[in-house]
Parts: structure tokens; sequence; C-alpha cells
């Protein structure tokens, strides 16, 4: 199949470009300039130079594909929810125009929207994707626009929003950034560390996309996570062992946090248990169950990306 993807060359995105050609599909990757366009094309990928917050520089481009995932943010201009909604916009309305010339390609064509598991807000039992949600407010416009995607399904178009839990895995990602952390020796955590996160290795969670991609039964909202309800402090005794010297770990409490990191503050010391029933339906199994008892594998995933 045709794909469009956005953030091709970013932590997720870059994932999702590896498992959708490996998938065989064709995959227009937007990226922001020629050396992004490079990496892309030796993945595989066939790039197009363009920008978010530019709709006139993909809009072209996203026409007569046969699918869409959109896993980018804009973090640039100031303006992501609503750059966010505007590209939404664009492919939804190029996924339900009609085929012209004699074009061929699969019954339905699909939008796979990123959201995350941030929009269910504190949920320390067990959420699954039927889950109502309550979001923090960082991710606060998050939801309207899981809507937008979800009602934008129908007779020739199905549509599936992704909500992955934590990102680990290469070098990027929180947890990448507990474990840069303990190798210059001190660990802030933000509050107690007794939180759960949920987490999903990143290689797993493009599988999930893959995936989505190809059934032509999936549609709604799928979590992705380990379900290994792991708590912070856990992943941070896990990592230490692995480091040249012990590192100290500070426990930040929440308000000072949020003096110094804004509403990201909350994010980090969200208790969160996750379920994804739907996803595992599909025949998604993670290979990875834990951080904490992979620590020694990740962490030299995370030197070896620096090199």
């Amino acid at each position: 199949m045709r794909i469009f993807l956005t953030g091709a060359t970013g932590y997720v995105g870059g994932a999702v470009l590896d498992a959708l050609v490996r998938a065989g599909h064709t995959v227009t990757a937007l990226v922001r300039n020629n050396e992004k366009a490079r990496d892309v094309l030796k993945r595989g990928g066939q790039p197009v130079i363009g920008n978010l917050a530019e709709p006139d520089s993909y809009r072209g481009s996203a026409d007569a594909q046969d699918g869409y995932v959109h896993t980018a943010f804009d973090s640039h201009s100031g303006r992501g929810p609503a750059v966010d909604r505007s590209l939404l916009d664009i492919i939804i309305a190029a996924a339900k125009r009609p085929r012209t010339g004699g074009a061929t390609g699969p019954a339905k064509r699909f939008v796979i929207y990123t959201s995350g598991v941030w929009v269910l807000g504190r949920s320390p039992d067990p959420a699954t994707e039927d889950s109502p949600t309550n979001p923090i407010d960082l991710v606060s416009w998050r939801p309207p626009h899981e809507q937008l995607v979800l009602d934008a399904a129908s007779d020739g178009l199905r549509t599936a929003v992704v909500r992955p839990g934590v990102v680990y895995g290469g070098g990027s990602g929180l947890v990448s950034e507990i474990f840069k952390s303990a190798s210059n020796g001190l660990v802030r955590v933000v509050g107690d560390g007794t939180n759960h996160w949920p987490l999903v290795y990143d290689r797993d969670l493009a599988d999930l996309y893959a995936r989505l991609a190809g059934r032509e039964d999936a549609g709604g909202v799928y979590h992705a996570n380990d379900e290994g309800d792991e708590r912070v402090n856990d992943i941070v005794d896990a990592i230490s062992p692995y480091v040249p010297v012990r590192p100290d770990v500070r426990h930040v409490p929440i308000d000072e946090a949020r003096t110094k990191m804004g509403a990201y503050a909350e994010a980090l010391a969200l208790d969160q248990v996750v379920r994804s029933p739907r996803a595992r339906a599909l025949g998604w199994l993670p290979s990875l169950h834990s951080v904490a008892g992979n620590a020694a594998r990740l962490l030299e995933e995370w030197r070896a990306s620096r090199n």
C-alpha cells in the first residue's frame, strides 16, 4: 500500500517507518530538510520536504495515498495543537476523496492517529481502551482530536487512534533520560517514585502500527503498553548496577517540579496502570515486558545509539 507518514525521523515515527517498509509498503515520509530526507531514503522511504505548520508544503503529496499515519507533533512553531488539527483536516479530506483515473487500492483507506496514555489522567486501577478520558492539562487538546479521527470513519474509510505508553528503547525518550542521568551520577524523580509508568518498547509499538495498517477490520482506539506495571523507582533501581557509580536519587516534590518544568511535571508524576485488550486481540504481543528486567540490554542500546 501507499502510505503517507509524518514524523518519520522522530522517535516513534522512525520506528514506524522501519516497520512499514519491512511490511512491504511504499511510504511517503514528510521531513523538514535534506539531511532528514537522506535518512529516510537510506531506510527505504520516499521523502517529501515540507513543514507541518505550512499545509501547502505537503497537501499535494498527501493526495492519492491508501493510508495515512500521523506520528509527528509540531514543537517548533508554538502552535502545536492548531497545527495538529490542520493536518488532520487535510489528511482526512484526502482519505475521503474519490479515487480517480482508474486508481486501485484497498477497499478502505485508513487514517492512524497518534495520541498517548496521558489522556487517561491518573488511573491507578487498570484502564482499557474503553475507559473514559481525563486528560492532564498538557494534553487536554488531544481527546477532541481523537474524536475527530474516530468520527471520520465511514464505509470507505477506517480510522484508528494509538495511545502509546512511555516509549523506551534506543537513544530517545523518558527512559533514555534516566539512563543519561544515572550515568552522570544523579537521577531526579518527580514525586516519590512509587507511581507506575505504562511502558512500551519502540519496536513493539511500531509493530502495532504495521498491524493496524494491514488489517482492514482494524479501527477505534488501541492502547500500546507492555503491561509490566513498573514503578519509576523500580526502573531507577534496576539501572543502577549497570552504571560506573551508583547514582544519587533525588525525589523532587511535585510543586517544585511544576515551578521548573511547568505542566510536564504532572505527566512525569502520573500513576497509571494501563491495559491493551483491543491491541492484543489483533495478535499484538510485545516482545519486551519490562524495563527493569531488560535494564542491561536497554542500557547497551542507549550507549550504542550515542556512538
